[in-house]
């Protein structure tokens, strides 16, 4: 198996790449929706369900499907032996981080289904400073694996 791997590689990486600049994209974009919606919409109005539907859509085919397959893709590179240097700190640090963007996910899906029920009790403040936290885990992950400093 490992053989494969090594000879998919490029491909895999490719795919893994594709995957979280989609994901990356719904996970900017969403948290901006929300502030719209707070500041913006009535509640029970034509244009409450409109974001309803444009928030649900953005997370149910793009965003999920972004983040599984970048988390199938990044298994399978790390699982690609001299991917990944086990004996530093860098891996670790990229994957603490990813966990926390799936985390910043499960919390954007559970206010999505708020905003569905009615239930929204987030200020637009909160979600504009939600917004900023995949930025941070991004830098985190991109520097952990390109530039590898710990």
């Amino acid at each position: 198996m490992f053989d494969i791997l090594q000879s998919i590689y490029p491909w895999v990486k490719s795919l893994h790449v594709i995957s979280v600049i989609a994901w990356m994209a719904g996970m900017f974009y969403l948290p901006r929706l929300y502030v719209y919606h707070v500041e913006s919409v009535k509640k029970g109005s034509e244009t409450d369900a409109l974001f309803q539907l444009m928030e649900r859509r953005l997370l149910k085919v793009i965003i999920n499907p972004a983040m599984i397959a970048t988390w199938v893709f990044g298994i399978l590179l790390a699982l690609t032996p001299g991917v990944v240097d086990w004996s530093a700190v860098w891996p670790y640090a990229k994957f603490a981080s990813v966990l926390g963007l799936s985390g910043v996910h499960g919390m954007l899906s559970k206010y999505r289904r708020a905003f569905e029920a009615g239930e929204n009790v987030k200020s637009g403040r909160y979600f504009r400073m939600l917004n900023e936290v995949p930025t941070v885990l991004m830098v985190i992950i991109v520097v952990s694996i390109i530039a590898r400093p710990f």
